[in-house]
């Protein structure tokens, strides 16, 4: 049975997190109003527009988001909106290819059998490296809250930490592995390659990412009643006890589902005229916001034509070998079928490079990925544009204080960055915006 009284709640914020904490929270009879500064949802994870020549306009999505089998909150949420994720996201094995053929690819085998079986068969490594791998994944346990993944992986050979380490590393926490903290890549590691069968795939999106999850849950929460305000920015918040008014209405809890600085400044704006205990809260949350350092994520889009002579990828993403003078690490092949939202003409294909911890400027990353991909693609390409998010994820470091998900009374905070055992993920930002939800009292 609902309550007599149904709690009004506001979500602020309609990214990954704050979806999926306004679909909790409806669920569990709130009467919720969402608001969003900008005129579509998503966050980050959104579609941007690419100029080709002869005048046409392609739609890609930003940063190449990968979902992993291992993220049952996310696939979850996408069911229960009505959205059957083996009709929207192509499932691969996980496959670890560079354009020279080595590397790695998973094979379907109940867990640990496939990573041990993945491991012993790579291509291009030597026996002893690969034994040094699997006795290495054998003695790590997940305590190691003070190690950098450098430190973890210190004794395997120099080709495995550049080969597999290296890459991992950066697309599952976008920070280097000098920097990175070996607990929270344990855990990814553990999760995916010790998991249910199919938690090591790959889900590559097959349509873009708004009606990936966005759209959907849009449509789902407006067909029950929900009040999804589009491009109603919020500035502050103010204290009438027991309630939080946002503008003229009161609301009974509030979850600020917005990036980490942004969430700052609305609570900077707040803690102005409210009372002195409720404010020092306000700047104490604000504080440990302020604190967390920020990673960028670039994603350089060209096209390639499709007559020059190259052989055929293996799988629609392969691994490049990145260093500081070649700062992608991963290249997409968006006119590939598993990327059935993205095409492009029958002259040229369309390839994403991504930069994960990105810290050159654009041009000098742009001019860099173009050598990349005449070195280890032996491909010409034609920049489109380079797409540059400063403050993509927050710096994923060993024994990283995050902010707090409880604020204050009635308000509590979500998203990837919140206080939680995952990195800067869409599965860390569901997980975090559906706890949210169920914490409301």
């Amino acid at each position: 049975m609902k309550p007599s009284h149904s709690p009004r709640v506001a979500v602020v914020g309609a990214g990954w997190a704050g979806l999926a904490a306004a679909v909790r929270a409806v669920g569990r009879g709130g009467q919720l109003t969402l608001l969003e500064a900008a005129r579509a949802p998503g966050g980050r994870a959104r579609s941007v527009s690419l100029a080709v020549p002869g005048g046409d306009t392609l739609r890609a999505d930003n940063g190449q988001h990968i979902l992993l089998g291992a993220y049952t909150a996310t696939l979850g949420l996408m069911r229960e909106i009505g959205v059957d994720p083996d009709q929207v996201l192509r499932r691969l094995p996980l496959t670890l290819r560079y354009p020279d053929g080595s590397g790695l690819a998973l094979p379907r085998l109940p867990a640990p059998l496939n990573a041990a079986a993945g491991i012993l068969t790579a291509s291009g490594w030597h026996w002893a490296e690969r034994l040094a791998l699997l006795r290495a994944a054998a003695s790590w346990r997940r305590e190691h809250a003070e190690r950098t993944v450098a430190e973890l992986c210190a004794t395997l050979p120099a080709r495995v930490r550049r080969d597999f380490i290296e890459p991992l590393c950066v697309a599952a926490l976008n920070t280097p592995v000098a920097e990175a903290s070996a607990q929270v890549f344990l855990r990814v590691l553990h999760d995916a390659l010790l998991g249910p069968p199919g938690s090591a795939d790959l889900l590559l999106p097959a349509v873009g990412l708004g009606e990936l999850l966005p759209e959907p849950a849009l449509r789902w929460l407006r067909a029950r009643g929900a009040d999804v305000r589009l491009g109603q920015r919020v500035r502050a918040l103010h204290w009438q006890a027991p309630h939080w008014r946002i503008d003229d209405e009161c609301f009974d809890h509030v979850v600020l589902a917005l990036p980490a600085p942004a969430a700052a400044q609305v609570l900077a704006a707040s803690a102005g005229a409210a009372p002195p205990p409720l404010a020092e809260a306000l700047h104490r949350w604000r504080a440990d916001a302020a604190a967390l350092r920020h990673e960028a994520i670039a994603t350089v889009f060209a096209l390639t034509d499709t007559n020059q002579r190259a052989a055929p990828w293996p799988v629609p993403v392969l691994a490049l070998r990145s260093n500081d003078g070649a700062p992608a690490q991963f290249v997409f092949d968006l006119g590939a079928p598993a990327f059935a939202a993205s095409a492009a003409s029958a002259h040229s294909r369309l390839l994403a490079f991504v930069a994960s911890a990105a810290r050159l400027d654009g041009a000098t990353l742009t001019a860099a990925v173009l050598r990349q991909a005449r070195t280890q693609l032996d491909q010409t390409v034609q920049p489109l544009r380079t797409v540059i998010d400063k403050r993509a994820t927050f710096a994923c470091t060993p024994g990283l204080h995050r902010p707090p998900m409880r604020i204050a009374p009635g308000l509590l905070a979500c998203g990837d960055h919140i206080a939680g055992p995952y990195p800067a993920t869409l599965e860390g930002a569901v997980r975090s915006g559906l706890q949210a939800a169920e914490t409301l009292r």
